[in-house]
């Protein structure tokens, strides 16, 4: 650091804000703390708009109430229930809340645990499930040396870690070029007896449909009468399952099917909380093997814990409570109608715009999908690269196998994402395509463009893909 530089002086005019900061040294000297502050929040800058961002699905504002609780309860680690046993009895509630809101057989009866995420909820879900076909071949004398999971392509990344992590055979369904969900008929096709569980997913990351679970559920309940085999069904509610009990109540995809056994869903998605909070809920403690909740007594009292994650806030989960207090089920409904109605016009101006193709029309949750009609001389990854031009963070990918032929972009429609602005990303979206339409030359407009070879079209179907994970 520079002598000359004066510690009571501005901000701005101190060394720090002139000097090389090396990252891969750890610091020899510490800083004034709103220096420090200063320094970090202006190099957050750089980073996209997190309302623009329309990639992700995580939730990007909540009440000033809500930000006062998290503030509160930030330095509480919720591990410690003999500490802070109020904090555990929340997410204990929250538990029994989400059995309600899935209907449960008994609500009272439902196991659970927040986490960090959906990922870790699939995760601890499907390996309860592992060790439940595990101890029930052994107890038969069968062999449990060859689990499999069923799944379809259109689920998270995580189903294809859960099975890698836990040396699970993956009967992953792919994609068909015009169907980008399962069907009954494909995990038929996969199950057998060493089959610990089949997924099915309310809201796909991909494309944003829902698998027809009820068909599933239907097809496991004859299996298990014909053949003997007990298969339980993981419905992967990471987005849709604070969608489908406000848009549509009616709809079987939850506990009311006898083969569903377990929910994920993610608080820190349409449950409308900062990241990061998940729930995996089971229908009962049956559901949940004994031996892999484990009791610890050295933090003051004996407290049973069925997390990867050990330590962590307990804010988020306090955050949770606090929006279904808060908000209850009319406060929910009226956001998701909302959110709903907003996709809606979105999809029907793009359609109507005859430019595109929308993938989901039946709009599951609030999450608009579509491809490029036709070949205006320009791809999705060049629409979406000018589009961040702007500001919008909107992806564009393509589809897993056997779909990977279609190539599309994704807008979330979250909370503050207000009618106004999307007549606003409408406009900037149009404007792009024009731009792009201007830029073609004419002897590209006479025949097909060799866009998927050009640097161009690599740099942008890069930028593109940032977020589309989320």
């Amino acid at each position: 650091m520079s002598e000359t530089s004066d510690p009571y002086g501005p901000i701005h005019g101190r060394a720090s804000f002139r000097d090389h900061v090396d990252r891969g040294t750890f610091p020899a000297h510490g800083l004034d703390p709103d220096e420090a502050y200063e320094l970090l929040h202006t190099g957050l800058m750089l980073d996209g708009r997190e309302t623009l961002n329309l990639a992700s699905f995580v939730t990007t504002w909540m009440e000033p109430q809500a930000e006062q609780l998290i503030h509160d309860t930030i330095r509480k680690n919720h591990i410690d229930h003999e500490e802070y046993p109020a904090a555990s009895l929340v997410e204990e509630a929250c538990v029994h809340m989400l059995g309600d809101l899935f209907n449960a057989p008994d609500p009272a009866q439902v196991v659970g645990v927040a986490t960090i995420g959906s990922s870790e909820a699939i995760m601890l879900g499907l390996l309860a499930h592992k060790r439940a076909w595990r101890d029930r071949r052994r107890a038969a004398g069968l062999p449990s040396d060859r689990p499999n999971v069923v799944f379809g392509a259109e689920t998270h990344v995580v189903w294809d870690k859960f099975a890698n992590y836990f040396d699970v055979e993956m009967r992953k369904i792919p994609m068909k070029p015009d169907r980008f969900v399962l069907s009954a008929a494909d995990v038929e096709e996969r199950v057998d007896e060493n089959t610990i569980a089949v997924g099915a997913v309310l809201g796909t990351t991909h494309v944003g449909e829902a698998d027809p679970i009820e068909e599933i559920n239907d097809l496991l309940v004859r299996i298990k009468a014909d053949k003997g085999w007990d298969v339980p069904l993981h419905v992967d509610g990471a987005s849709g399952a604070f969608i489908a009990p406000f848009s549509e109540p009616d709809l079987r995809w939850d506990f009311r099917l006898e083969q569903v056994a377990s929910i994920n869903v993610s608080g820190h998605k349409y449950g409308l909380v900062y990241p990061g909070v998940g729930w995996l809920v089971f229908r009962d403690a049956s559901k949940l093997p004994e031996d892999l909740v484990f009791s610890v007594n050295y933090l003051g009292g004996a407290q049973p814990t069925y997390t990867f994650n050990f330590s962590r806030g307990s804010a988020m989960v306090q955050a949770q409570m606090y929006n279904f207090m808060r908000l209850g089920r009319s406060g929910y409904t009226a956001i998701v109608e909302t959110m709903l109605a907003n996709a809606r016009f979105l999809n029907e101006t793009l359609e109507a715009s005859g430019k595109f193709t929308i993938l989901n029309p039946g709009l599951a949750e609030p999450v608009v999908t579509f491809s490029i009609k036709g070949d205006p001389g320009f791809d999705v990854y060049h629409l979406s690269a000018r589009l961040r031009e702007d500001g919008w963070i909107v992806p564009a990918y393509s589809l897993p196998p056997d779909a990977d032929a279609v190539h599309l972009m994704r807008v979330v429609v979250r909370l503050d994402l207000s009618r106004l602005m999307i007549e606003m990303l409408l406009r900037d979206l149009f404007a792009a395509w024009d731009a792009l339409v201007a830029e073609q030359p004419v002897e590209r407009a006479r025949s097909k463009p060799d866009v998927w070879t050009s640097p161009a079209h690599a740099a942008a179907k890069s930028k593109a893909r940032t977020g589309l994970a989320q």
